[in-house]
């Protein structure tokens, strides 16, 4: 709307500047000088009216003044549950944003949180991923029990959104999540932002929740101002936008490492390969502590993907757009470096029913056909899958863009950064199988052990995992168990303890097939104890005798002496799978808390839930 001089009190020369200002403000700029004109009827000057903070105008005579309506509150509370650590960096990049936009931001993981403050919060989000058979990870357990318990209290005064994090080819895909969402709106909440559920190659969905939910916020609060007519502050004069933040290498943007050495560590006639890989950090400032991951984003094998082009008539060279910024490959490039062709979910098949005219396709992802659905699942790939219900008419275009992006692979490191400057180890266990007539080999494995030759580079990341620290005091006793490839944390402890020349005692339970093939950087350990830096190691081969004994034998025949270390105040370690080993692990430290302490089984639960919330019970599990 321009001015006019016939209608207007302003002379000329005004006019022309009003007409040029008022176009360039914004609607918070226009209620700043409609408050501050109506509260300043006086003339002021320039000076006085860029620093002045404006009144809100005066009530009319005989009319009573209205309370202004409460203003949004600026203070977040974020909640992450994470076993390996996803979830606390989706966590801490959300607060970086909301600190960045001036928000008041409390972050802490379940475990730390004092429930009791769950009263106070105003602004609540949740990033939690799912473990095992849909539970919450080890550090969400407690306050997921809290907020699903009586005592948990009304929410009715919190706006909140939940992030899940898992993997469709899990049957409790999200579950952790979906459960804190559905208690959360119970308990009265508001949904500010609705959940988001993120498979393995979650960086995208994590990125537009995050992105929502800051949005959300942004427009309650900007609503709330228009309501009560907030006075923004003007920015001193010559105040620029922030400095752009430096670029870092991370999960979206890894860092290509130069592999230095590929070793086979399994002896001549082992059922098994498991391979030592050093890694060149240098030029990439990324830092980690024992305890940390190395995330790998592998290729999948070229000739699985022209197989899979073969056997679904593509054009291998027929361009298709990979992501959402509009990137294009080729159909055989982005079979090997874009997405996901050696898993089947339950998710993909669904997507992919409507795409085919094979009425037992169809038919198989109904419902109630649930058990059949996973037995045909189990072992196949994508190339299976297209074999068993072709014919398929549909481009590959619309066909590839149902499938997910090949996922980062996760080992734990294997070296101290204090011992190897600029380096990290990894010990990856080469995965071969057999099944439904053809052998199968791990994504990732499978390329450091057959593909990957000194030289290569493979993109990194850095996953942080707070959960797997060392102790702060290094003459706090330890007792690391991890068989198989869950020796490679404990193999950084200990040169980190050496590095530091710690003085508490170390105690390491191993288990493996056979000693004289599956002994795991054998020298090193012998070394270690005849050096000290280990105090104690048992061993537990499981194919050298008639009779299996596994980790959880050996700490019962040393029950006694593992009692008195923990009433010492050792911390216990347990890496390795976890529906297996690490569950009869901590059955085992049960019996052993029950027989030598005298504990009933309850007792023994509560002790070992209280290990777990003060750091002394430690498990980075799989």
């Amino acid at each position: 709307m321009q001015l006019q001089v016939n209608n207007s009190p302003f002379d000329e020369e005004q006019i022309e500047l009003l007409n040029r200002l008022l176009p360039t403000l914004t609607e918070q700029q226009k209620i700043w000088l409609s408050g501050y004109i109506t509260a300043s009827p006086s003339a002021v000057s320039a000076e006085a009216a860029a620093t002045a903070v404006p009144m809100a105008p005066e009530a009319a005579p005989g009319t009573q003044s209205q309370p202004a309506a409460p203003a949004v509150s600026k203070d977040v509370t974020i909640l992450f549950g994470s076993q390996t650590g996803n979830g606390q960096g989706v966590a801490e990049e959300l607060s970086g944003q909301l600190k960045a936009q001036d928000y008041n931001v409390s972050l802490s993981s379940m475990d730390d949180f004092k429930t009791n403050a769950l009263k106070k919060a105003e602004n609540l989000f949740v990033i939690v991923s799912t473990h095992g058979e849909g539970d919450p990870p080890d550090n969400a357990l407690s306050f997921y029990e809290f907020l699903h318990g009586r005592k948990a209290p009304k929410l009715d005064h919190v706006n909140f959104s939940v992030l899940s994090l898992g993997d469709t080819s899990y049957e409790y895909f999200c579950q952790t999540g979906k459960d804190f969402d559905k208690r959360l709106e119970e308990l009265g909440g508001q949904r500010i932002y609705d959940r988001v559920d993120c498979d393995v190659d979650f960086d995208e969905d994590a990125a537009e929740w995050m992105e929502g939910v800051v949005e959300a916020l942004n427009k309650e609060l900007e609503q709330s101002k228009a309501e009560t007519q907030p006075v923004p502050q003007p920015q001193p004069a010559g105040a620029g936008a922030p400095a752009a933040p430096q670029p870092s290498y991370s999960r979206t943007n890894p860092f290509k490492a130069e592999l230095l050495e590929n070793i086979n560590l399994s002896g001549r006639g082992s059922n098994k390969e498991t391979r030592h890989l050093e890694l060149s950090l240098e030029g990439s400032n990324l830092e980690f502590e024992p305890g940390d991951s190395v995330g790998i984003y592998p290729e999948n094998d070229p000739e699985l993907a022209d197989k899979l082009i073969d056997e679904m008539s593509w054009d291998p060279d027929e361009l298709v757009v990979v992501n959402k910024k509009g990137d294009t490959k080729t159909v055989r490039d982005a079979l090997i470096s874009t997405y996901e062709i050696t898993v089947l979910t339950k998710p993909l098949l669904e997507k992919a029913a409507p795409l085919s005219d094979n009425k037992e396709l169809q038919e198989l992802v109904k419902e109630g056909r649930e058990d059949d659905l996973r037995n045909y699942i189990n072992g196949r790939d994508l190339i299976d899958f297209g074999r068993d219900f072709a014919p398929w008419n549909v481009p590959v275009s619309e066909f590839l863009p149902i499938l997910r992006k090949i996922p980062p692979r996760l080992y734990s490191i294997a070296s101290s950064g204090t011992a190897n400057p600029e380096e990290v180890h990894l010990t990856i266990g080469t995965v071969r199988y057999d099944a439904h007539g053809r052998q199968r080999m791990g994504v990732c494995s499978g390329q450091c052990a057959e593909r990957s030759e000194i030289g290569d580079q493979l993109p990194v990341f850095i996953q942080k995992n707070p959960n797997f620290k060392l102790p702060e005091d290094p003459d706090t006793p330890i007792i690391m168990i991890g068989p198989g490839t869950g020796a490679a944390p404990f193999r950084a402890f200990m040169e980190e303890r050496e590095e530091i020349e710690a003085e508490g005692k170390t105690w390491f339970f191993f288990g493996e097939q056979h000693f004289t093939t599956d002994f795991l950087y054998q020298v090193e350990w012998q070394r270690w104890l005849k050096e000290g830096v280990l105090t104690r190691m048992d061993v537990a081969f499981s194919r050298d005798t008639g009779k299996k004994v596994y980790v959880q034998h050996r700490m019962l025949e040393k029950s006694r002496d593992f009692y008195e270390w923990l009433m010492e105040g050792a911390v216990v370690y347990v890496c390795g799978d976890e529906q297996y080993m690490a569950s009869d692990v901590h059955e085992a430290i049960k019996t052993i808390l029950q027989q030598e302490g005298r504990m009933s089984e309850q007792d023994a639960d509560a002790y070992l839930e209280n290990m777990q919330q003060q750091k002394r019970y430690q498990r980075d599990v799989y």
